[in-house]
This record gives structure tokens, C-alpha cells and sequence, in this order.
């Protein structure tokens, strides 16, 4: 018998598992010929649309308390990728499972310009199963965090862009979930409020929440990430190591700016 100290540790727990994932999504392709949309219209027929492919044979797991990051360029499926996780977009192929509640985190998602600040935090707040009088503590709370204290009572319409995603970030990481997704949403602030939000992540991930973070902020992956996912026109290009992928993920992008130099 193995002594209790020789004995293999348990795998860790896993929020999310995602195998062999393939997922595609259609765009809607209007003619510029005017007799062709008049043709189409006479015969009652929908514009063209055309499947594109966003991610191909996708696979990898999150433990539970660990931030993952996914990187790579425009168009490599990284925001595709959050979207399945997230239920918004149906798998092509594969599989995914969430273990927990979860949050997406999005620019532009969940917000009214017509409701103050104060409003869309208990929206959100209501939305994810807290109760008026958790929110009412909480405003306060989450206006101090993101720095609009006095703003709160104002319109949304009032915000500025990086406005609005200090209050976005803030609400997401405020209103208790188990899973945060975050897609390129970590963007509207100065370098203390990236601090900021760096702090109060791995205060979330100390608890056991999970957190994916989907950006181009390489510095954010570095600082923050357990573990980093490079995707590549909607493949796996590197998975491991956050300043290892991250080191891969440069030294291309250099080679390939210096290819499209000298051409």
C-alpha cells in the first residue's frame, strides 16, 4: 500500500470542459446588382448568407479558481470561442461543459442608455439572482470600485466609453459568479484600474471562481492568467504556460510584420 503521502493527487476540479469543439457562424450577404434584389424579392427568396468558420477541432480544460486566457489576432475566433462557452452560439461539433453559474462579460451587453448607472447595476444585478436589498448595499460599493461614484445617478448616456466598461468590469466581478467570462471588456481603463481589476480577480480565483478572459492586452494575460490559449484561424496554435504562449504569440506576430515588410 502507498503511504498516504506517496499517493497521487486528485485532478483538480474542472468549470469548463471543451472537446474537440468546431463552430461556424452566418453572415448575410446583400446583392449590389438592384435587379438581383428585385428578382429576389419578386420570388420571395432571403439574401444570401454564408456559413464562415470560426473554430475547428477545439479542445481544453479549465480547473476551478483558475484564469484562462484566450489571445490571438482579428478574426481567430477568440470572441466565437466565449460565445459557445457562454450558450449564445450552438456548437458545430464537440462538446462543452460548465460546471457553475456564470457571467459574460461583453462591450455594448446588458446595458440600458435610457437607466442610470445606479439602475443597470441592479439590473444586472436582478438578472443574476441577487435581491434588492444585496443591490442597494452594493451600489455604493461597486460605484466606489469603478471610480464613478459621483456619476451613478447620471444616465448611461452620459458615459464615456471607458466609463462604461469600468462600470461593466466592475458589476461583473461584484455580482458573485462562479464562471466570468469576459470578452475584450478589460479595455476602458487607466493602468491603476487594470490594477485594480487584477486584484479583485485573483481575489475571485482565491475563492474558487473561474474566470476566462478573452483580450489582445498581453500584459493583462502575463499578469493575470494561470494558464493562456493561443488561437489561430480557429485552431489551437500553443496551450500551457500564459509567458510561454504569449512569448510564441509575439515572436510571430514580428516575423510576420517583417514578412509583410519586405514584400
Amino acid at each position: 500500500m502507498l503511504n498516504p503521502s506517496e499517493r497521487p493527487a486528485a485532478p483538480e476540479p474542472l468549470s469548463i470542459e471543451v472537446d474537440r469543439l468546431s463552430a461556424s457562424y452566418r453572415v448575410r450577404i446583400d446583392s449590389e446588382n438592384m435587379w438581383t434584389d428585385v428578382r429576389r424579392l419578386l420570388r420571395r427568396t432571403d439574401p444570401y448568407d454564408r456559413l464562415i468558420p470560426a473554430l475547428r477541432d477545439v479542445s481544453f480544460d479549465v480547473p476551478r479558481g483558475s484564469v484562462f486566457a484566450v489571445i490571438g489576432r482579428n478574426g481567430a475566433g477568440k470572441s466565437t470561442l466565449c460565445r459557445v462557452i457562454g450558450g449564445i452560439l450552438p456548437p458545430e461539433a464537440g462538446r462543452v461543459v460548465v460546471r457553475g453559474r456564470m457571467n459574460l462579460l461583453t462591450p455594448g451587453l446588458g446595458f440600458s442608455d435610457a437607466l442610470t448607472g445606479r439602475e443597470n447595476i441592479t439590473l444586472g444585478g436582478l438578472a443574476s439572482g441577487l435581491s434588492p436589498e444585496r443591490l442597494a448595499e452594493l451600489s455604493d460599493e461597486i460605484g466606489e470600485f469603478a471610480q464613478l461614484e459621483d456619476y451613478l445617478d447620471l444616465p448611461m448616456r452620459s458615459y464615456s466609453g471607458g466609463m462604461r466598461m469600468r462600470l461593466a468590469s466592475s458589476v461583473a466581478v461584484f455580482l458573485d459568479p462562479e464562471i466570468l467570462l469576459i470578452d475584450e471588456a478589460l479595455t476602458g481603463g487607466d493602468a491603476a484600474f487594470a490594477e485594480h481589476i487584477a486584484e479583485k480577480t485573483a481575489q475571485l480565483t482565491g475563492e474558487g471562481r473561474t474566470i476566462v478572459l478573452v483580450t489582445h492586452g498581453l500584459t493583462s494575460v502575463k499578469k493575470m492568467a494561470t494558464q493562456a490559449l493561443w488561437l489561430h484561424q480557429g485552431q489551437v496554435a500553443e496551450l500551457g504556460d500564459p509567458d510561454e504562449v504569449v512569448g510564441k504569440y509575439m515572436r510571430y506576430c514580428r516575423i510576420e510584420s517583417l514578412d509583410v515588410t519586405d514584400l
